[in-house]
């Protein structure tokens, strides 16, 4: 007698789970469970209804919620300097975080928002009301704007809700012929943005590095503008952060081509699973002259051929010692970020990560990946 046929979908679906569960056990395996989930930071910046209601100077600003960068560059050309100053004064965090918004109009509104701010942690840290572990919070957090404060330094955008937000512009944003954009990975925010102990694996020292190697030549902005994944968990196993990281990418990316012409659009760098915001991000032409990925567990994507083809990506060699390495590139219920972008079939064009060490080395003077990035930021 035949006998009937067996149905192999049940065991397929346990393959699947299966794999899944072993590429989650990968990711968590490299650092350990993080049981607790981020929220993003998404939506207009804090102060943003007083913003809009502000008619004193005869025209109604844009509605940082839904107006477009093109629309809030047009509305600051209406407005003398001083009209644009007075603005940025009553409304330091709104002006501060507007993309399309004056570049130096935006330093200096980040400034007054940060002093403004830090006041606020200053008191925070002496108030008897609130647990030991909150005063030490707001003195961690105001000697964090304080360094933000010092030096002159260039501070494109600043938001203090949740972990934080902030990027930080090295060079002429205005007069650079070349711009490019670091996108970082996990465990960035405001308090971690740079690290003395981690030099080339912070955002600012990815910048500051390229920057150098550039011979100062092209502009370079660290960009802690998004919601990231804190440790191995959940998080970085899933492309929810990256999907509301993407959307802010593309304001920034937006914002630039409309504040910083004639320059050529931005090279964007993305380390980790900032790889997966910009692969999710797909951006076009006029946002972006190329894509460069390092250390990445995975776009997001298949293959380069679901990103723009107009826009060039390469792939940055894994170095021998980047745990990254050992992530199962998968992409199965929800869990992943799929094809690894240096594999022969994935695409991308591959650049040389010689000298290299660790995940967070691929910026590190003297190795070969970063003279790559050099050659790229300056469109050689």
């Amino acid at each position: 007698m035949r006998q009937p046929r067996s149905d192999h979908r049940p065991r397929r679906f346990a393959r699947a789970v299966a794999a899944a569960a072993v590429a989650l056990a990968a990711v968590l395996g490299a650092g350990g469970w993080v049981a607790d989930t981020q929220r993003a930071i998404t939506g207009p910046p804090p102060g943003s209804a007083a913003w809009v209601a502000d008619t004193a100077l005869g025209l109604r600003p844009p509605d940082p919620a839904t107006a477009s960068p093109a629309a809030v560059a047009a509305f600051f050309e209406q407005l003398p300097p001083a009209g644009q100053d007075a603005l940025a004064v009553r409304h330091p965090l709104v002006v501060g975080n507007l993309d399309g918004a004056p570049v130096r109009l935006r330093y200096r509104a980040n400034a007054l928002a940060l002093a403004e701010e830090r006041g606020r942690e200053v008191a925070r840290a002496t108030d008897p009301a609130l647990t030991p572990k909150d005063r030490a919070a707001a003195r961690g957090r105001a000697e964090r704007y304080r360094t933000l404060l010092d030096g002159g330094r260039q501070i494109l955008a600043f938001d203090p809700r949740g972990r934080g937000l902030v990027a930080e512009v090295h060079g002429d944003l205005t007069a650079a012929g070349r711009t490019a954009v670091v996108v970082p990975g996990s465990d960035i925010d405001l308090l971690s943005f740079d690290r003395p102990t981690d030099p080339y694996g912070t955002p600012t020292g990815m910048a500051r590095a390229l920057y150098d190697a550039t011979g100062r030549q092209s502009a370079v902005i660290a960009w802690a503008g998004y919601t990231t994944p804190v440790g191995l968990g959940p998080d970085a196993a899933t492309e929810t952060l990256a999907r509301a990281g993407a959307q802010r990418l593309t304001r920034l990316l937006d914002g630039l081509a409309v504040t910083t012409r004639p320059a050529a659009p931005a090279t964007v760098f993305c380390h980790s699973y900032g790889s997966v915001v910009c692969g999710l991000a797909r951006p076009g032409p006029e946002q972006a002259a190329g894509l460069v990925v390092l250390g990445s567990p995975g776009m997001g994507v298949g293959s380069a051929a679901d990103l723009d083809p107009r826009v060039p990506l390469w792939a940055t060699e894994r170095n021998g010692s980047d745990w990254i390495g050992n992530v199962p590139n998968v992409s199965l219920l929800g869990l992943g970020h799929g094809a690894d972008p240096t594999g022969p079939g994935f695409g991308a064009r591959p650049l040389p990560a010689t000298g290299s060490h660790g995940h967070t080395g691929y910026f590190a003077p003297g190795t070969a990946s970063l003279a790559a990035f050099a050659t790229l930021a300056l469109g050689r």
